[in-house]
């Protein structure tokens, strides 16, 4: 079978690694034509446009590159129409998928979207077009299913969370080995995570960093992203007891003792891995603005979410500060603090279902 893939960013490029890893178990002539990254390129198949080249965060953003958007929505859609993929496979990136999910509809080409649009946090009047164009649903977190299915009347496929694929994979770092490769002292390491996208690696970082003087006793390091370079992040590095280590996040976060947490999947990320966190998360005041008004949630990291519960600090915009995250760090150095962190994420691993996320998605595809 011929599959067209498109994800839009860092998270969908590793979840769409996998998928099609799974897919070439079930059907060993498999084809692939995608939107993602350097790991989906690495499973194989034909990379026609990089994620990095792609993402565009917060409504200001996005209206000042309205046209390029526009421009690849309209060049995605003569790609698939030349390529006539048996499946379009569509990964989260809403914004820009649905409007690929109507125009494959109405070409009939079979509609599969992995990780639902999240659609219960806003634009909650989406559901008429998931409706209307995709004919196959794969949510991922365990409410969503409830959520469609009860409340909407839409059948979808629960299939567990693919970051526990992923995680459960991962090779066991050997801790000294690791400091030694990359520099890195003695120290316990308390793990920066400020996001993928640059304008976002700005706001964060400027602010992670200035709690470091007040914790002498840990090395601080910062997870680079892979869709930056290394030159972007100097410009940051320049205190002591700070280090920088590219594309190793899994790596380093398997060895460290705490981390501060850019809103987004690394929060999921960091509680599977069984690492005290706190979540950050600042944006433009516009951008804050229109979504204080359109979304209605009490959290914004999925680990809250999924437990329903704090389970993790949030730090949100003008409480995103350095007195307030110098504040919530030591909380979560402290011993008896971590241990009802770790119950907690013990628990949230087994309500995200489990190992084989991409094995079902890869069969309910394939029959």
């Amino acid at each position: 079978m011929k599959y067209y893939i498109i994800s839009g960013e860092a998270s969908g490029d590793l979840h769409g690694a996998n998928l099609m890893k799974a897919l070439l178990q079930k059907d060993k002539e498999a084809d692939f034509r995608f939107w993602g990254g350097d790991l989906m390129q690495q499973v194989g198949g034909t990379l026609v446009k990089h994620y990095k080249d792609l993402a565009f965060m917060g409504f200001k953003e996005v209206f000042m590159n309205l046209n390029t958007i526009f421009k690849n929505i309209k060049f995605c859609k003569q790609d698939i129409l030349s390529y006539k993929p048996d499946a379009l496979i569509l990964i989260d990136y809403p914004g820009f998928n649905m409007r690929i999910a109507e125009f494959a509809k109405k070409n009939n080409i079979p509609v599969h979207y992995y990780i639902s649009p999240q659609i219960w946090a806003w634009k909650e009047n989406r559901i008429k077009k998931i409706k209307r164009y995709i004919d196959h649903m794969y949510v991922i977190l365990p409410f969503e299913k409830e959520f469609y299915e009860t409340k909407h009347h839409f059948s979808v496929h629960f299939v567990g969370h693919p970051l526990i694929d992923a995680i459960s994979t991962k090779k066991q770092v050997d801790t000294q080995a690791f400091k030694r490769q990359y520099q890195l002292s003695d120290k316990p390491i308390i793990a920066l995570l400020p996001g993928s996208r640059k304008q976002e690696i700005k706001k964060m970082l400027s602010v992670m960093l200035k709690v470091v003087a007040a914790f002498p006793d840990y090395e601080f390091v910062i997870a680079g992203a892979p869709s930056q370079k290394y030159d972007f992040y100097k410009q940051f590095i320049y205190r002591d007891n700070v280090k920088f280590i590219s594309n190793k996040t899994y790596d380093l976060l398997s060895i460290s003792y705490a981390a501060l947490v850019t809103s987004g999947t690394a929060t999921l990320e960091t509680a599977l891995f069984k690492v005290p966190q706190v979540v950050c998360y600042r944006t433009s005041w516009i951008s804050y603005q229109i979504g204080k008004a359109l979304v209605n949630l009490k959290f914004i990291s999925l680990v809250n979410l999924v437990m329903n519960k704090e389970v993790v600090k949030e730090l949100i915009q003008d409480h995103f500060n350095e007195c307030e995250l110098t504040k919530e760090l030591r909380k979560i150095l402290d011993e008896q603090n971590r241990s009802k962190m770790f119950l907690d994420y013990f628990e949230l691993e087994q309500k995200l279902g489990g190992i084989g996320a991409s094995e079902k998605v890869a069969a309910l595809i394939t029959t």
